[in-house]
C-alpha cells in the first residue's frame, strides 16, 4: 500500500555517499556526525511517514499537538455520498503529505458531537473531516458507507487534497459511527486504522475485518453495553491482527462526545503508529496501559 521507493532512494543515496566518500580531513575528523548521518538515513530509510517531534506522555496528552491548523467547512449540498462536514489540517506542508481521518457522529447526532477530535488529531499531524451523515437517523452500514465517501472526496476533490496521502488514512466513529467503523474497515480493508469509540452494531462478527482497530468501550455503557457490543467486536476480530479493546472506567456511552484525555492519548497513539506507521508511539500502546481511568486493556502486543 505505501510506496516509500523516492525516500528509500533518497537514504540510500546518502548513505552510499558518506560510505564511498574519500576520508577527506572533514570526514575524518568528525566520525560522530557521520555516524549521526549514516543513522538518519537508515531512519528515514525505515519510515518516511514520522510527523512531528518524538513523542511523550505529555505531548499525546495535551490539548494541542505541535502543529499549527486551520479549518474549513464543507456544505451538504456540496458533496455527494456524506452530509458535508468541517475538515481540520495542518498549515504547513514543509513535513510534506499527511495521513486522514473521517469521523462519524452516532445516532441522532451530528458532527458537533465528535467535533473536539478535529484539532486536537490535526494537530499532532493528520487531516481530519468530522463529517455529518446523510441522516441522523442513519444506521452503522450507511454510516460507514459515508465514512469512505467522506474520505475519497478528502483525497480526490477537496481543497486539501495535495496535502493527503491517500495510502494512509483510517476512520473513527461514537456509537453507531463506531459501527460505522467496523463497516466501513470491512469494507475497504486497505485503510490503515480504525478507532470505534463505544460502538454500536446488530452484527457481531467481525472475522473478517483485518484493519488494525482500536476499540473504546465505556464501563457504564447502558445504550451499548460492552458485553454485547465492544466486548464480543473484539473478540471477533482475527487474532492475527493488530487490535485493543480499552475500556473506561466508570464512564458512560457518551463519553466519547467530549474532550477526554485517556480516549486522545490512546487514539493519537494507535493512528500515529499505524496510519503513519510511526513505532516511536509503540511505548505508549505496548506493553498494555493502565491507571485510573482504564477498566481493562486487551492487546495483541507486539504489533505487526
Amino acid at each position: 500500500m505505501r510506496n516509500p521507493a523516492k525516500h528509500l532512494l533518497a537514504a540510500a543515496t546518502l548513505t552510499a555517499a558518506l560510505v564511498t566518500a574519500p576520508a577527506g580531513p572533514a570526514l575524518a575528523a568528525a566520525p560522530a556526525d557521520t555516524a549521526r548521518l549514516l543513522s538518519a538515513g537508515a531512519a528515514l530509510a525505515a519510515n518516511p511517514y514520522e510527523r512531528g517531534p518524538a513523542p511523550t506522555v505529555a505531548s499525546i496528552e495535551a490539548s494541542r499537538g505541535s502543529f499549527a491548523i486551520t479549518q474549513t467547512t464543507v456544505a451538504r449540498s456540496s458533496v455527494s455520498g456524506f452530509g458535508g462536514g468541517t475538515i481540520y489540517y495542518p498549515t504547513s506542508t514543509t513535513a510534506g503529505t499527511f495521513g486522514a481521518v473521517a469521523v462519524s457522529p452516532g445516532f441522532t447526532a451530528s458532527q458537533s458531537s465528535v467535533a473536539w477530535y478535529g484539532p486536537r488529531l490535526a494537530s499532532q499531524g493528520f487531516v481530519v473531516i468530522t463529517i455529518d451523515t446523510l441522516s441522523v437517523y442513519d444506521q452503522p452500514a450507511s454510516r460507514g458507507t459515508q465514512l469512505l465517501a467522506a474520505l475519497d472526496y478528502l483525497t480526490r476533490t477537496s481543497s486539501v487534497r495535495t496535502r493527503i496521502d491517500a495510502t494512509r488514512l483510517g476512520v473513527m466513529g461514537h456509537s453507531m459511527g463506531g459501527g460505522g467503523s467496523l463497516s466501513a474497515s470491512r469494507t475497504r480493508p486497505q485503510l490503515q486504522a480504525s478507532i470505534p469509540l463505544t460502538p454500536y452494531h446488530t452484527t457481531k462478527n467481525w472475522s473478517s475485518d483485518t484493519v488494525p482497530t482500536l476499540i473504546i468501550g465505556a464501563e457504564n455503557d447502558t445504550v451499548a453495553p460492552v458485553a454485547s457490543h465492544s466486548e464480543p467486536f473484539y473478540t471477533s476480530l482475527p487474532s492475527s491482527s493488530d487490535k485493543a479493546y480499552l475500556e473506561l472506567n466508570n464512564a458512560s456511552h457518551s463519553a466519547p462526545t467530549s474532550a477526554n484525555v485517556t480516549i486522545a492519548k490512546y487514539s493519537i497513539s494507535w493512528l500515529k503508529r499505524f496510519i503513519d506507521n510511526d513505532t516511536r508511539y509503540e511505548q505508549f500502546l505496548c506493553p498494555a496501559p493502565s491507571g485510573s481511568a482504564i477498566q481493562e486493556y486487551r492487546d495483541t502486543c507486539p504489533h505487526s
